[in-house]
């Protein structure tokens, strides 16, 4: 391993402008990797935040007593998917309105707007099914004069959620598996460059591991040096963003460290294959 580790210098000395290309060229195409990321996760954030505002409302038939309705906000709290049940009286029903409602801004009495049951789901239980389910069971009571959540809407913001998860995970192994051919080419040129000196290792016996084992780890580091200049152009990409257009949440400190150590991993899998298959082409 030692002598990996010298050797691995040692070709970094040998042809800096050549480990510069290499560690550029895995830095921009780790880059693109990192953009799609950072646009994956503001999506999964924005339809996050839309779930959050599922909510389902049972309005109550005029008249029924509170303790009732306070009775009944404790059972539906105890259900398995609701996070919050909240019982709504009329008085704040109208505060609500006169507040997010031009309409109702003008004198009208508390009595037009009926008491509801305000219900939020946790997270995980928003999808159709166990809104729908939800629902059904809050019709059963006697007193819900009529129940809505916005079922289309539900169904738009699943359907948004689904199609946001497939299209990210079709895209991030797309743009690995260009990054892994981007870098593979460019550690070929580095195994090209000393084709003599493996031809002569293997002259004199030297085992395809002990071939292999400098490239892995140039293979490594130089990925791990372009996953840092992606994450860097990455970060100031959305700093950008965030003051000339909108706020942006970037990468966790955990999710930029895997981010780091990825580049890492494809560039060691990149060198790996260009030595196997030069292996294959001089036995």
């Amino acid at each position: 391993m030692r002598l990996a580790l010298r050797e691995s210098a040692r070709s970094f000395g040998r042809a800096p402008l050549l480990s510069a290309l290499s560690v550029v060229t895995i830095g921009f195409s780790l880059f693109a990797f990192g953009l799609f990321g950072l646009v994956a996760l503001n999506i999964r954030n924005t339809v996050r935040l839309i779930e959050e505002r599922v909510e389902i409302r049972a309005f109550l038939i005029d008249g029924t007593p509170v303790d009732v309705a306070a009775v009944a906000v404790g059972d539906i709290g105890s259900f398995p998917e609701v996070a919050r049940a909240e019982f709504v009286s009329k008085e704040q029903a109208l505060t609500l309105a006169r507040r997010e409602l031009r309409e109702f801004r003008e004198e009208f009495d508390a009595s037009v707007l009926p008491a509801s049951i305000d219900v939020r789901l946790k997270d995980g239980f928003r999808d159709p099914q166990t809104v729908n389910a939800v629902a059904a069971r809050l019709r059963s009571y006697p007193f819900v004069d009529e129940v809505r959540y916005g079922d289309e809407w539900v169904e738009k913001v699943y359907r948004l959620r689904n199609i946001a998860t497939i299209t990210g995970l079709v895209l991030g192994l797309a743009f690995a598996a260009v990054s892994v051919i981007i870098i593979g080419a460019t550690i070929r040129m580095t195994v090209l460059a000393r084709s003599r000196e493996i031809a002569i290792m293997r002259m004199v016996g030297a085992t395809d591991s002990f071939i292999r084992s400098p490239f892995l780890i140039e293979g490594f580091a130089k990925g791990i040096l372009g996953g840092a200049m992606a994450l860097l152009l990455t970060w100031g990409a959305h700093r950008l963003f965030t003051q000339m257009v909108l706020e942006t949440q970037f990468f966790s400190p955990r999710v930029a460290v895997a981010g780091v150590l990825v580049g890492g991993l494809i560039g060691a899998l990149g060198s790996a294959l260009s030595v196997g298959r030069h292996l294959r082409e001089v036995t």
